[in-house]
């Protein structure tokens, strides 16, 4: 409808250029020769007034039925207007008879069959006519058609010329007219094919579950697919046009510079950047170049998130080694503990049996005082290696953390210049814990906190719940985290951290972190680490909400310990 409409709006801007030239050049020339034109005025007014009324009917037609009907009735009046000036100016002899090849062209646009070869034989009767009332001077009385000044041969070879071109150009109009017809169709059906391959490439790529993305030849992101940003946690707007190595962290060793990254050839590889909550994300990456017509235009990356996956295997390499050492260390504990035992209660006996000299009774009491801490930090260490079982139960965490604050207040006091504030959530906070075990883990995080303040500082203590991907489908979690204001971790020992043993401080055990872990993993949750050095460190705990989830999450894909 819109092109039928379209052409007909053609048809009356070519109708008012072509009578504003010729009808008014006509009109200045008879003026200038005095003689009259009335014609050519009533024509003109005519066919301006004529315009507007279509126009109007135009705008109230709907169907294309109706539109069609209504560029017949235009071509009508034409023909109609069109011989008025011909009998005007001179009949068979008017310069104006070409117009009524304009007019058979024109009915070409018309979306009828041979509309073209139709218009050009009502060209022909009407000329034939008007060569016939004038050949016979039938009007001449009437002043509108004087006789010919031509003989009947020339007005019959006049006409038969003129009867020719109207038939030659209806036929090569109307064949001309259904070739861009069927052209038109044509490109139209290739459209909608176009169409639909371009929509049902788009649906893949919008449907497909792994993260999809391309760049232009400057390596800007041009599109990000709805699985890249759900893996990322970016959104479309916020990743365009900028580079994806940026996005993702991902910085070859040889780059020409900043704003031409690599796209030479297909590469796969493994990055590790963050979310854009701050979560770290490994991504399993295969890239390749982007090519239309021969020439490389951008870069087309394919991903997978890998995060679980690595951090699964990195924990369960962890645990075959803390468990090989668990065992190892367990029997070398025994082994230490009952000599241990005995050579205290020996050296015990001996301070009370030797003389009262002021350096040996020293040296005794350092010895007696050094076995028994080393006796502490073995059975601290036995009670890590086989935690005993946990006396779960529904709890709101929000109040057992509330009741350790309470302790870890008085402990702030013996500080320099450390304050304590909490934020914790509206909510009830209920899960499956030990609420005596869940309390040393909120204790030995306070107090590592304040270890790593030594010249004072803040401590932040906060609770809520997010979501999270467990097992391909989302699940609540419950957060409880720890921010202290001291001077970091180096990132060399960050993987260390929960490690049996490891300290940097010049006292304690380096058991304190280790029995957190275990705790926390105990009750089927994870702890997250964040920290930069100079800058501070935050530890969240993670535990499955409601209380119901339990320590299922492990065995459904839960994500393990992992550093951020």
């Amino acid at each position: 409808m819109r092109d039928i409409r379209t052409r007909i709006y053609w048809l009356m801007g070519l109708r008012l250029v072509l009578v504003t030239l010729l009808l008014g050049l006509s009109l200045t020339f008879h003026v200038t020769r005095g003689e009259q034109a009335q014609t050519f005025y009533a024509l003109i007014v005519f066919t301006y007034v004529a315009t507007i009324i279509y126009v109007v009917a135009m705008r109230k037609l709907a169907s294309p039925e109706a539109i069609a009907r209504l560029a017949w009735v235009q071509i009508a009046v034409d023909l109609l207007l069109e011989t008025i000036l011909i009998a005007r100016t001179g009949g068979v002899e008017s310069p104006f008879a070409v117009l009524y090849v304009i007019s058979v062209a024109v009915a070409s646009l018309v979306p009828r069959r041979h509309a073209g070869l139709f218009t050009a034989s009502l060209c022909i009767i009407l000329f034939g006519m008007l060569t016939n009332v004038q050949l016979y001077g039938l009007t001449e009385s009437w002043g509108w058609l004087p006789q010919a000044r031509l003989s009947a041969a020339e007005s019959l070879q006049t006409f038969g010329v003129h009867g020719l071109a109207f038939l030659v150009v209806g036929l090569l109009s109307g064949a001309l007219a259904d070739q861009l017809q069927q052209a038109d169709r044509s490109l139209r059906e290739k459209e909608r094919g176009l169409s639909r391959l371009r929509a049902f490439h788009e649906s893949i790529v919008q449907s497909i579950s792994s993260g999809v993305f391309t760049t232009d030849e400057r390596g800007r992101i041009t599109s990000f697919n709805p699985a890249a940003q759900e893996a990322t946690g970016y959104t479309f707007d916020q990743v365009y046009g900028k580079l994806w190595t940026d996005v993702f962290n991902w910085h070859p060793p040889q780059r020409q510079d900043h704003d031409s990254p690599v796209l030479d050839a297909h590469r796969r590889l493994e990055v590790e950047c963050k979310r854009a909550d701050g979560n770290r994300l490994v991504l399993g990456m295969t890239l390749a170049p982007l090519h239309e017509q021969g020439e490389q235009t951008g870069l087309v990356g394919v991903f997978k998130d890998l995060t679980q996956i690595r951090d699964l295997e990195d924990e369960m390499k962890r645990k075959e080694w803390l468990a090989t050492l668990g065992e190892m260390s367990a029997g070398m504990a025994h082994e230490i503990r009952n000599p241990l035992g005995a050579l205290a209660g020996a050296m015990q006996m001996l301070r009370n049996d030797a003389p009262a000299d002021a350096t040996g009774r020293r040296l005794m009491d350092i010895a007696i005082r050094e076995a028994t801490r080393l006796d502490a930090i073995i059975t601290e260490f036995l009670r890590y290696a086989r935690p005993p079982a946990l006396n779960l139960k529904e709890a709101d965490l929000n109040k057992v953390l509330a009741e350790t604050v309470d302790l870890v207040q008085h402990e702030a006091r013996g500080r320099t210049n450390v304050s304590i504030e909490t934020s914790f959530s509206d909510e009830a906070l209920t899960a499956q814990i030990d609420p005596d075990q869940m309390k040393q883990v909120f204790w030995n995080l306070a107090v590592n906190a304040f270890d790593a303040m030594p010249h004072g500082g803040r401590l932040a203590i906060a609770t809520g719940r997010r979501k999270v991907d467990v097992g391909g489908r989302r699940a609540d979690v419950v957060e409880i985290s720890f921010q202290d204001s001291g001077g970091g971790i180096p990132k060399k020992n960050l993987d260390k951290i929960f490690l049996p043993f490891f300290t940097t401080k010049s006292h304690g055990s380096g058991l304190g972190l280790a029995a957190v872990h275990r705790i926390v993993d105990l009750h089927g949750g994870w702890i997250k680490v964040e920290s930069r050095e100079n800058e501070g460190t935050r530890f969240v705990v993670c535990l499955p909400h409601p209380a119901g989830a339990g320590v299922r999450l492990w065995h459904e894909g839960r994500e393990p310990w992992k550093r951020s």
